[in-house]
């Protein structure tokens, strides 16, 4: 009998694991695996119900309409990109055939109507649509961006007029709102010009569809000297007192020189003047001080290495490395931005963003608020802070030494009459081709006393940073702040 006790035990044992196994299958699937599905592009039912509702209009900061959409018929629907190319990278598109991207992807939900209504807010539009909600009355959440399409349109033409691959990041560093983002080359993402161009889009060697302001890796250049020398007035006691004596280059060996752009010899430097005028040399040297452990914390302070948080956009990771003790050359290089040190467009805007914020980094977004079809406002933005990246004082010391080289320095291209401009200049060697001119860079803000508008500028094989993208960034400035 006891036998028997036992071997029923057991089997229940077995089903007791089993409806275990099964329910915490079942229980995993409804949580992670069934939203994936139902949210999946190629889901053909999430598009039948896309197509369903009339999809929500995106506008930019002052309600003009940045896209449109129009029913076919009762299944389809036409989406118009007012701005064509020159939104294409930040709003993104959606298209059966080829996917939904950029904005309209990070708020499909709101856009396709797909959130829930509180009772009193479907009663709202029960009274508008007059006590009926057929298919063909359903209409989306409208989206009012950060964008300002004047900027916008101005960063994309000046940028498009150089000729050249690059992007273009304009923040307010009070908000983190995003002004405008560009990436150059672009596209048509209207229906008509995909369908048409889809396949000569994917085979240019330029990679129209890639978005350069947020996954655009490139070296920083003079541009990181910023990050270096926040890392020298957190670290390195009396740095501002000190001269240095800058020879035209920083020695290894009999082989290898860390030379200024050019070759220019600067003589004796403040700590002020070594970054109005860009000394490798001093910086170079300035790195070997702080060792790599050191710039690599102040580095990563700034969120290189991590996820940037932020909203309605995906930002890659910047990356800045880790050497050993005696690999010197390595760590002379990384405190001028060369070496491995790779930055996004958007990283290098929210650092100046966060010396024009006295310190503090804004988490950027996209969108300030949503507004269902009736006028219910559904959802605001806060502005939220990341965090306190270095010291109001530290911030203060940057400032000036900002305004310092557009005043007297290599970014005299970006000056402004009347706006006090900051910023610094990069010049960034790489090898993606052979003989290839430097990456020209800038970051700045403006004005000194009172920033609205940071900003970010990479023009890819652009040459000395000081003249191409300083000038673009200069007409971005002007157009934001000279209205």
């Amino acid at each position: 009998m006891n036998d028997i006790s036992i071997g029923i035990k057991k089997v229940l044992f077995v089903f007791l694991l089993l409806f275990v196994v099964v329910i915490s299958y079942v229980a995993y699937f409804e949580i992670y695996v069934a939203p994936k599905i139902v949210n999946n592009t190629d889901n053909k039912r999430l598009w039948a119900k896309r197509n369903e509702v009339l999809r929500g209009t995106i506008y930019d900061r002052n309600k003009v309409a940045l896209t449109k959409s129009s029913r076919v018929n009762a299944l389809t629907q036409n989406r118009e990109y007012t701005g064509g190319a020159v939104f294409a990278h930040v709003l993104g598109y959606v298209n059966p055939s080829y996917g939904i991207t950029g904005l309209e992807a990070k708020y499909d939900q709101y856009l396709m109507g797909a959130n829930d209504l509180s009772i009193s807010q479907y009663l709202q539009e029960l009274i508008a649509n007059k006590g009926s909600m057929k298919p063909e009355d359903k209409k989306g959440d409208d989206l009012i961006t950060t964008l300002d399409s004047n900027v916008q349109k101005q960063a994309y033409n000046l940028l498009s007029n150089s000729g050249k691959r690059g992007a273009v990041v304009a923040l307010n560093p009070k908000t983190g709102e995003i002004l405008a983002m560009v990436s150059a080359p672009s596209f048509d993402p209207n229906d008509s010009a995909l369908t048409k161009e889809w396949k000569s889009i994917n085979s240019d060697k330029n990679r129209p569809l890639l978005n350069r302001a947020v996954s655009g890796l490139y070296p920083p250049g003079s541009t990181f000297k910023t990050v270096t020398a926040i890392s020298a007035l957190e670290n390195i006691n009396g740095v501002m007192n000190q001269t240095f004596n800058d020879t035209g280059g920083l020695r290894f060996n009999s082989k290898y020189v860390l030379s200024n752009f050019n070759g220019e010899v600067l003589g004796n430097l403040s700590f002020k003047d070594a970054y109005v005028h860009s000394s490798n040399q001093v910086f170079g040297t300035i790195g070997l001080n702080l060792g790599n452990n050191k710039l690599k914390k102040t580095a990563e302070d700034f969120y290189f290495n991590k996820d940037i948080p932020s909203d309605g956009i995906v930002i890659d990771k910047s990356r800045f490395p880790t050497f050993a003790s005696n690999e010197q050359g390595n760590i002379a290089q990384s405190a001028i931005g060369q070496s491995q040190d790779l930055a996004t467009p958007m990283q290098m805007a929210l650092i100046a963003s966060t010396i024009a914020n006295n310190g503090v980094m804004m988490k950027p977004h996209l969108v300030n608020s949503v507004i269902s079809s009736t006028g219910n406002t559904i959802m605001t933005y806060n502005p939220e802070s990341i965090g306190t990246i270095t010291t109001p004082q530290v911030a203060a010391t940057m400032k000036e030494f900002m305004r310092g080289v557009v005043t007297d320095g290599t970014g005299v291209n970006a000056d402004i009459s009347g706006l006090n401009v900051c910023g610094k200049t990069g010049t960034a060697d790489h090898q993606d081709t052979e003989n290839a001119s430097p990456h020209s860079w800038f970051i700045g803000f403006a004005p000194m006393e009172d920033p609205k508008i940071a900003v970010a500028v990479i023009v890819e094989d652009g040459g000395q940073g000081g003249i191409q993208a300083a000038k673009i960034a200069a007409g971005v400035i002007k157009t934001s702040l000279l209205k």
